[in-house]
């Protein structure tokens, strides 16, 4: 954690749904004032909460979508203070004659919109659950979406010009103007946002979640979640263990590191980057020039570190750029972050782009970089996503320390490092401390066993988290897929989603030591896209 994808839009063929869920949500949260009011109940299906709890109401989205507006407090110490509302969504069960109850899903970041998950991605988890669950998803509190976002500029011109397009300082004096930029950030993050950073830790989000589980009438919880997904999931399996039905943690964040600061968790999240960054370059060197563009010249790795080194000493020019200009070795780290490590389905094009920059253009590169500095991603990496980071994991070196911080976790990772402690400063700075983190104890048993999915090789939650957390918890049985990228969707693999369909249906976990394969490897022509 973090571990963010900045995401450049969503395939055609789902952009329509989503946009209609998009519009629905708004029109729902429009009856609602995020701090201070509570949402006038709205037409829909609706179903019972708890004893003086008034339901869901739920309204039509798109095929097999309802959504709705909930209010919750925006201090769960004061449930009769101020609320927010939370945007929530459901895909409906497509075997309701056989429905077990609700299945409430997390997709990370942190901060990824839960909305924009069941809108894209609910068909494929009924599909892995054979019809059994209403799939659930809600957007966090703070986080991207509808349910009250940090938001630490006026609009996106203002934070455009704040920015100047910078994303990863290259040179000293940049990382010193970056710097001031952070204390800044922090600053304004604090004035537009007033008591919401106080409420935003994950323990606020778990108390949310149960809320929500209440209101849709299951006695127990059953969840998946996915990163920071599953840090949620352990915050509430640890406050409520009796809820707990069934819990699916895939990419598995450890709460450990978490708590001990910024800059142990960054550490952390750091620690199989560099080593996933050499499996692209020796797969791509095993696969050859006909399906790696940047073999067949020699050998891969030293091509590509001497380019790294090339960058590192000046920009490269990039004519063809969107718009035209010039790679530098910061925007290089931040391609190579968000776009490579995490994603092997794009690994083919990944080397197309860095064979490209080796041959002297810059361009393309460029053009994939440029896309973490739009506004939207913006809003995710260094507003939202930072807020919730320094919620949970206040930093322990002040602004005037922290390029020190920087060069450390550039000794852990030189390719994810840098970017990730840049992007994280501001929380040296940060003006607010959460009301209600919690800290631990981490190792709650709960009834019916947790299904813990560690990747052999996720740049972003190392293999090693899923080990440490399925032996700290009390009842867990880890699942090891021998793949590559952040979580196992990513390398699909038909085991792994046979083994969590069937879980999460008939609690039955695989047998101890189980390693699922995915059903292909990367560079391979069949390789797909993300599975469920």
């Amino acid at each position: 954690m973090p571990s963010h994808t900045p995401v450049r839009g969503v395939l055609v063929g789902r952009r329509r749904r989503l946009l209609v869920v998009t519009l629905a949500v708004g029109l729902l949260l429009a009856l609602v004032v995020p701090v201070g009011a509570v949402a006038a109940p709205g037409r829909g299906s609706a179903v019972a909460g708890g004893a003086g709890t008034p339901p869901i109401s739920w309204t039509s989205c798109g095929p097999q979508l309802e959504c709705a507006s909930v209010p919750v407090p925006l201090d769960w110490a004061r449930p009769g203070g101020p609320k927010l509302a939370l945007a929530v969504i459901r895909h409906l069960a497509g075997h309701p004659g056989q429905r077990i109850g609700s299945l409430f899903v997390n997709p990370g970041g942190p901060g990824d919109s839960g909305v924009a998950m069941v809108a894209e991605r609910g068909e494929a988890l009924d599909a892995m659950t054979g019809g059994r669950f209403d799939v659930v998803g809600w957007d966090i509190r703070g986080g991207a979406g509808a349910s009250a976002p940090v938001s630490c500029f006026a609009d996106a011109s203002e934070r455009a010009s704040f920015w100047e397009g910078l994303l990863v300082p290259s040179t000293r004096a940049e990382e010193r103007r970056y710097l001031a930029k952070t204390i800044e950030l922090a600053r304004r993050c604090g004035d537009l946002n007033g008591e919401l950073l106080a409420h935003i830790a994950t323990a606020d989000t778990a108390r949310d979640l149960d809320h929500l589980r209440r209101l849709v009438g299951d006695r127990q919880l059953s969840y998946f979640g996915e990163s920071y997904g599953t840090l949620i999931g352990q915050t509430y399996a640890n406050l409520f263990p009796r809820r707990v039905r069934a819990m699916v943690l895939d990419g598995v964040v450890d709460p450990v590191p978490v708590v001990a600061g910024t800059e142990a968790v960054l550490a952390r999240s750091l620690a199989d980057s560099d080593r996933v960054f050499r499996k692209f370059l020796s797969l791509c060197e095993a696969a050859g020039p006909e399906r790696c563009a940047l073999a067949g010249h020699g050998p891969v790795a030293p091509r590509v570190n001497r380019l790294l080194r090339r960058l590192r000493q000046a920009p490269i020019p990039a004519p063809s750029a969107t718009p035209p200009g010039e790679l530098t070795y910061g925007e290089a780290l931040a391609a190579i972050k968000f776009e490579v490590l995490p994603k092997p389905e794009q690994w083919p094009l990944a080397a197309v782009l860095l064979e490209a920059a080796i041959e002297g253009d810059g361009s393309a590169a460029e053009t994939v970089a440029a896309g973490a500095t739009s506004d939207q991603v913006r809003m995710l990496l260094q507003e939202q996503g930072v807020a919730l980071v320094c919620a949970d994991s206040p930093a322990r070196h002040p602004a005037g320390a922290w390029p020190r911080v920087v060069d450390q976790l550039e000794a852990v990772s030189r390719i994810a490092g840098p970017v990730t402690g840049w992007i994280n400063a501001p929380c040296a700075s940060w003006p607010t401390r959460s009301a209600d983190r919690y800290t631990g104890p981490w190792d709650a048993t709960t009834h019916n066993p947790i299904l813990v999915i560690g990747t052999r090789f996720d740049p972003f939650t190392p293999f090693r988290n899923a080990r440490r957390v399925a032996r700290r918890l009390g009842n867990a049985v880890l699942l090891t897929h021998d793949g590559y990228g952040h979580l196992s969707s990513r390398d699909p693999s038909t085991c792994v989603v046979q083994a969590t369909g069937s879980y999460l249906v008939s609690l039955t976990t695989p047998p101890p030591g189980t390693v699922c394969p995915s059903d292909h490897v990367p560079f391979d022509p069949a390789f797909s896209g993300p599975g469920f």
